[in-house]
């Protein structure tokens, strides 16, 4: 019977194989071409022996794992081992509907735990998966399934994304446990070679943050050799060797590592003998035996720290391109073998012509042994572990706090609204998790927090309360919390609910999180927001205050061109209302619409595919408005979710429309009111959201060029009545082209106002008339695309 490190090496081999091979296959690459660039085998191959360790011995079925986007091929390869992959997906590695080039969660159909396209994300997405985790562990929903551990494999160049130190400091200040991060240090970036000395930061740096470092620096065969007599003065120079150098001796092979070393170590003595018992081929193989390539070593360590629940950031020194013909060169970061190349390394691993995708092509033992070996690893004996967790009901309506008259800000209607829902005893009231980035109070969580607390996994009592002293908030840490209070750092924010957001697949418990965020802040983590929806996370963001109204605050809290994020996101519904009426039906959508997952055609009333569901942003403001006294009926309700209903609808000769969004409403009725008298048949249209719309006309009109002709989106529903001669006015404290595109629906003349360039403090009037949002500059956008006389109230613009 073979060894298990006999089995994994096998398995190693045929991992580097086929990774290497479906590279070079994926792009074609003739004899006689240049050597193109984008393939990553370098950078995939210093990883084949610790994926190998992890996937095949080590990890069980409960743990989570972000690969670092250039071992895609590895990942892809070990899941094909394990039967997870197919053939036809791998042949086809970089093209249409084949293995992704990163690992993805929603696009690759072998088991991906967390995508890993953008660098260093998936690094932040392990912690914050952790302390979901814990959460989940804490409120007893893990239904007896066993913790797991979250890891993520990282490239040493990875490590300059600030993201990744903004998300140690969270995981310090909730007890990290249960991740870890294994850093192949290789040496080597996209540009360069790593600088000198790096290592101890990295130690040092985990250490202040509580965690484990685990340095693996040398293999079995170096370790053996610095037993031997003179192995000393052999360890000494190889740990103060220059990163460069170590790298440049690597590609030249082994009589350069004979000059190098007898030139500056040799003595005709012991570590002479040392070097000279070794051929060139052998002495390649010792000065190419670092840690992050021996399995005996890789193997101890993990197994060590698997005795423990800490944090670990294991150092695994490696080469780039280990194996291959261009390892260690600093430009193979992005090159590829050639087909001599290519050639060469099928005859070195012993793959026969024909026969390269075969499993175990590469390997020496019989395949059935493989197969049998592979199928009792305990982190494929589940097969995919993507998990699923019931849907939480959500009531018919959510509480109304407004009344007619009443001035109310949706951002004050939005906390009123959470905390009614935290007075019930309800499934959506456990279920739901909120976080901000110390912007809890001034985002009005305030209430929710007071009635179902801080989470934390043990205790703490609010001193302020024990010390008897007055305050408006009451706020005590505790395993039952709700609430998870993180830094001022919003990358985290959107890393912390892209985790939150995919707990009923990680964990088996889904949450419907909540995050809070200034709008303009937005911007700060955008990279993060996209990140979050990519992966399909699952949650509502709330992002308040917004725009220009936020006028005495200035220009660095004043956001413009966030609606545009919130129309271009992918995975991402935005909405912007006016009024907390609109809000609490909005929310109620948000709820039930984070919890779908279904495939079925789009909707044919708005084209839209509601239906699969995903996340949700609400744009809200601090502005009170005076709130309206109407019935809504189910037809409307229906209209403010689908993006936009009539507030006045339009007459029969109507020669202009204002259409609004958000918190200008009161500039643009007022407008409409002064302007009834010259323009009789004017409408109003309230769009609370712009992004389904544009969603949906976009929608209307590919399944009218696929033959359904009849396809016809709300937007247009809407705009039909009006002649082609009618124009329209667009007015959004945001970006003007949020709306601009009304008139592409049918061709109609836009006018459209809002906001490009930086604001200032001053009231909201003043900001108002500056940017041209108010009353006044709506009648002159009526003017200029409307025919008619001048309207008796309009003023000079100043």
């Amino acid at each position: 019977m073979s060894s298990k490190i006999s089995y994994l090496n096998e398995i190693e081999r045929c991992v580097s194989w086929l990774a290497a091979w479906t590279i070079h296959h994926a792009n074609h690459i003739r004899e006689g071409d240049e050597v193109k660039v984008g393939g990553h085998q370098a950078s995939s191959a210093s990883l084949s022996t610790i994926m190998t360790a992890l996937y095949c011995s080590v990890l069980r079925p409960q743990d989570r794992v972000a690969v670092k986007p250039h071992a895609a091929p590895i990942f892809h390869a070990l899941q094909y081992l394990a039967g997870n992959q197919t053939r036809e997906k791998l042949e086809n590695f970089r093209g249409f509907k084949g293995a992704q080039s990163y690992p993805s969660r929603t696009k690759d159909v072998d088991d991906v735990d967390f995508s890993t396209g953008s660098v260093g994300l998936g690094v932040a997405q392990t912690l914050f998966s952790s302390l979901v985790q814990d959460y989940v562990s804490a409120h007893g929903w893990l239904n007896d399934r066993p913790e797991g551990r979250m890891v993520s494999l990282i490239g040493d160049a990875e490590m300059d994304e600030g993201n990744i130190y903004e998300a140690l400091i969270e995981g310090w200040k909730h007890g990290l446990r249960n991740c870890w991060w294994v850093v192949d240090y290789n040496r080597q970036s996209l540009d360069a070679v790593v600088r000198e000395g790096l290592w101890e930061r990295f130690e040092q740096i985990f250490r202040n943050f509580g965690w484990d470092v685990v340095i693996l620096r040398h293999g079995s065969l170096q370790e053996a050799a610095f037993a031997e007599p003179g192995g000393d003065k052999l360890r000494q120079w190889i740990e103060t060797c220059p990163n460069q150098l170590y790298s440049a001796l690597t590609f030249q092979g082994g009589a350069a590592w004979r000059k190098r070393l007898l030139d500056e170590i040799g003595d005709q003595g012991p570590v002479t003998a040392l070097i000279e018992r070794r051929s060139d081929e052998q002495l390649q193989a010792l000065m190419g035996n670092l840690g992050g390539h021996d399995l005996p070593s890789l193997l101890e360590a993990f197994e060590q720290a698997s005795q423990h629940d800490r944090p670990v950031c294991f150092i695994c020194y490696t080469i780039k391109g280990y194996g291959l013909p261009l390892a260690g060169h600093k430009d193979n970061h992005a090159g590829q073998m050639t087909p001599t190349q290519m050639e060469g390394f099928r005859q070195q691993m012993g793959v026969k012509q024909g026969q390269e995708w075969e499993k175990w092509s590469a390997a020496t033992m019989p395949d059935a042994e493989l197969d049998a070996f592979v199928a009792q690893m305990p982190f494929f004996r589940e097969g995919r572990r993507r998990l699923s967790s019931p849907a939480i009901p959500v009531p018919p309506a959510l509480p109304f706090p407004g009344q007619p008259g009443k001035l109310l800000s949706t951002q004050m209607g939005f906390g009123q609204i959470l905390n009614d829902i935290a007075r019930g005893d309800t499934l959506l009231a456990e279920r739901i998790v909120t976080t901000s980035p110390d912007v809890t109070v001034s985002t009005n969580l305030g209430p929710w927090v007071n009635r179902r607390g801080l989470f934390a996994r043990e205790s703490m009592a609010d001193i302020f309360k024990a010390e008897r002293i007055p305050s408006t908030y009451s706020w005590e840490f505790s395993p039952k919390g709700q609430h998870l209070e993180l830094g001022i750092a919003e990358s985290n924010l959107m890393i912390m609910l892209g985790a939150l957001g995919l707990s009923h697949s990680i964990n088996g418990a889904r949450l419907l999180p909540i995050g809070t965020v200034y709008d303009p802040f937005i911007y700060r983590s955008a990279d993060q927001l996209n990140y979050a929806c990519y992966q399909d996370a699952r949650f509502l963001l709330v992002a308040t205050p917004s725009g220009v109204t936020l006028a005495p605050e200035g220009g660095a809290h004043q956001s413009i061109g966030t609606p545009l994020i919130g129309m271009a996101q992918d995975g991402l519904c935005s909405f912007e209302p006016a009024f907390v009426d609109e809000l609490s039906i909005i929310m109620r959508f948000a709820f039930d619409y984070m919890q779908r997952d279904g495939e079925g055609d789009p909707d044919e009333t708005t084209w839209l595919r509601d239906q699969t569901g995903g996340s949700v942003y609400l744009r809200l403001s601090t502005r009170p408005l005076e709130q309206p006294a109407r019935r809504i009926d189910a037809d409307l309700e229906q209209d403010i979710i689908n993006g936009a209903y009539w507030l006045r609808r339009p007459g029969p000769n109507a020669s202009v429309i204002i259409a609004y969004q958000g918190v200008v409403a009161p500039e643009a009725i007022g407008a409409t009111g002064l302007l009834a008298e010259d323009r009789r048949d004017m409408g109003l249209l309230a769009i609370t959201s712009a992004d389904r719309l544009n969603a949906g006309w976009q929608a209307a009109e590919r399944a009218r060029q696929r033959g359904a002709a009849s396809a016809m989106s709300h937007i247009e529903r809407l705009l039909a009545p009006l002649s082609r001669d009618c124009g329209i006015v667009t007015v959004i404290d945001g970006h003007p082209a949020t709306l601009s595109w009304l008139g592409g629906v049918y061709g109609h003349r836009v006018k459209s106002l809002g906001v490009e360039h930086f604001g200032q403090t001053g009231t909201i009037a003043d900001l108002y008339r500056h940017h041209g949002l108010d009353t006044n500059a709506i009648m002159h956008a009526t003017q200029a695309v409307s025919k008619g006389r001048t309207p008796r109230y309009l003023h000079a613009l100043v």
